[in-house]
């Protein structure tokens, strides 16, 4: 359904084609759904079932224990249509969006933290 939206920023940035699994978790924080921007999200390597990505609002990343809620992928046009776009890229990249701004970047970090 947002295939050619994916992979369009997938070739904007180089970066390979991962898809979702609509079936798997995303780490949401609750904030997203309030609106509040911009926008993070990060792809760590999926495990257990999870997609990898984390998705949170605002300028702050919580360390809190319950700031993210697991939620299935297929959700995520509910809570968030601006990210669905972003979440092909793969394992190690994150994004800072707004509805008139993007930052994609490709952060090795993430893959060996």
């Amino acid at each position: 359904m947002f295939e050619r939206e994916q992979m369009q920023i997938c070739q904007k940035y180089s970066a390979d084609y991962v898809p979702l699994d609509l079936t798997a978790k995303v780490g949401l924080a609750r904030n997203v759904r309030e609106g509040i921007r911009p926008l993070n999200g990060l792809r760590h390597t999926p495990i257990d079932g999870t997609t990898g990505w984390y998705i949170w609002a605002g300028e702050i990343l919580s360390k809190d224990d319950d700031f993210f809620l697991p939620l299935h992928a297929s959700h995520l046009p509910e809570w968030s249509p601006l990210v669905i776009p972003y979440l092909a890229l793969p394992p190690g990249w994150r994004f800072l969006i707004l509805e008139n701004y993007e930052d994609v970047w490709f952060d090795r970090a993430i893959l060996n933290p």
